[in-house]
Formats: C-alpha cells, sequence, structure tokens
C-alpha cells in the first residue's frame, strides 16, 4: 500500500499545477494497493462546472482508470477536508480511506463559501463505512491557500 504522506505529496503537487493554471487551491489523490489510479485538482473555473471539486474529479478519472463505478478500498489523499458533496462521493465510490490536510474553516477564512458541516459528521449521520483521517500535512496544505491568496486571478466560490 501507498504511504499516505506519499500520496499527499501528489495531491499538493497536483493542486500547485492547478494554481499555476489559475485553478483555486485543492488538490486529490487516490490509490489502490500500490497503484495511484487518479491525480486531480480543482477545475471549478477553467470548467465553469462548480462540481468539479479535486475530489470529484479524482473519483471520475479513478473509476475510469479501473473500469467501474466502485474504488472499493481505495485510500485517498486530499488537500482540504472534503465539502459535503465530495464526501458523499467519496462514500458512494466505496472508497476505504480518505486523509485531508486543511479543514473546512481554512478554506472558509480564505473566501470560500463552506458548507459548516465537518466531513466527519456527515459521516456519522449518515452511517458511513469510510474512515477519515485529518491532520495530514497540514501546513503544506494550508500553504497553497496562501499560495492562491497570492495569486491575482484567484476567484473564491
Amino acid at each position: 500500500m501507498i504511504d499516505p504522506a506519499e500520496l499527499m505529496q501528489l495531491a499538493i503537487e497536483t493542486c500547485r499545477e492547478g494554481l499555476a493554471h489559475g485553478q483555486s487551491p485543492f488538490g486529490c489523490a487516490i490509490a489502490i494497493g500500490d497503484e495511484v489510479v487518479a491525480r486531480a485538482h480543482n477545475t471549478v473555473v477553467m470548467s465553469t462546472d462548480i462540481t468539479a471539486h479535486a475530489e470529484v474529479n479524482a473519483i471520475r478519472l479513478g473509476c475510469k482508470t479501473v473500469d467501474d463505478i466502485f474504488l472499493t478500498d481505495a485510500v485517498v489523499a486530499t488537500t482540504c477536508e472534503p465539502c459535503p458533496m465530495c464526501m458523499a462521493a467519496l462514500h458512494w465510490a466505496r472508497v476505504g480511506t480518505v486523509y485531508y490536510g486543511a479543514t473546512i474553516a481554512d478554506a472558509d477564512t480564505s473566501g470560500f463559501n463552506e458548507l459548516q458541516l465537518p466531513a466527519a459528521e456527515l459521516l456519522r449521520i449518515g452511517g458511513s463505512k469510510v474512515e477519515l483521517i485529518g491532520g495530514l500535512l497540514v501546513d503544506e496544505c494550508r500553504e497553497l491557500f496562501e499560495l492562491w491568496q497570492a495569486s491575482p486571478s484567484k476567484h473564491a466560490y
């Protein structure tokens, strides 16, 4: 199994690639066993699609890669705590574990219109079996918001 910190580094690199193209500060990487099946960044602005969050983009790519609608027992690293839409999609994709760095509060502080529903609470209320683990490479993930804040083309939503 790939090391979660290595997977998060891929998510961070992918986020930086998105930032270089004027996108917002979110990245995600998904692995099954030792194989990375998807890496994606947020493309909301570029695609004019409010649902094009990093996690959703990575789920779509991962499912195409494995040719299945499920990413059963996959390990996910995402630079920010998943919003309710993304957490639900990760649940429906049947991933096993989700690691995140920055929090919904960090995104909110940076100007994003976040729903104040922690991912862990959504999983609890919904009875999900997805394991959620926060606090992975937090400083590196929060730095992505700082990089985005310094960008003249930043666009919060």
